[in-house]
């Protein structure tokens, strides 16, 4: 039988994976010689799968759906979903033009308390965008969950909004494996 990995180890894992050296053009129009693909780890089953395990008891009790933010928030929220067993909904950035035209497709969030999940978060911006055209469709949304918090505002940005972040870790947490 093995020993089920510490917080550390975790961290240390999701790291190796995802953590770049080289050239990098960020979203700012900066350069840098550090990038973290964070579709690394997602893209790991096992991984994931020892996340979502992880993030489980973060899950506030009384919730009712799992909310995934595209894209990153995808898979996050269906290995999620396995571990909890609530349904998940997968929220798009904008409603889609074409079919069902919905914006959160899946579970119905209407009248239901519901945990937008995210993969990272830094500012906090699309939770933010993406919980007030929940709230806007009757779900009843007071937290977040991730599985890494930048620690560059975001929480505080979702506290203004009332909802409260759970994170599994934090990008400190990363840094102390390097």
């Amino acid at each position: 039988m093995t020993t089920p990995p510490t917080h550390a180890d975790l961290a240390r894992r999701i790291r190796e994976a995802a953590h770049l050296t080289g050239q990098f053009t960020l979203r700012s129009g900066r350069t840098a010689t550090e990038y973290f693909d964070k579709y690394r780890f997602e893209a790991d089953p096992v991984l994931l799968d020892e996340i979502a395990r992880r993030m489980a008891p973060l899950v506030p009790a009384g919730t009712e759906v799992l909310a995934g933010l595209e894209m990153g928030g995808i898979p996050v929220v269906t290995a999620l979903g396995r571990h909890t067993g609530i349904p998940c909904a997968f929220v798009r950035k904008e409603a889609k033009a074409y079919g069902t035209c919905r914006l959160a497709e899946g579970a119905d969030v209407t009248g239901r308390r519901v945990l937008v999940v995210e993969d990272v978060v830094t500012s906090g911006g699309q939770i933010v965008l993406s919980t007030a055209e929940l709230r806007a469709l009757g779900a009843r949304v007071d937290a977040a969950l991730c599985v890494i918090d930048r620690a560059q505002g975001g929480s505080e940005a979702l506290a203004a909004e009332g909802i409260r972040l759970h994170a599994l870790l934090t990008a400190a947490d990363l840094r102390a494996t390097a």
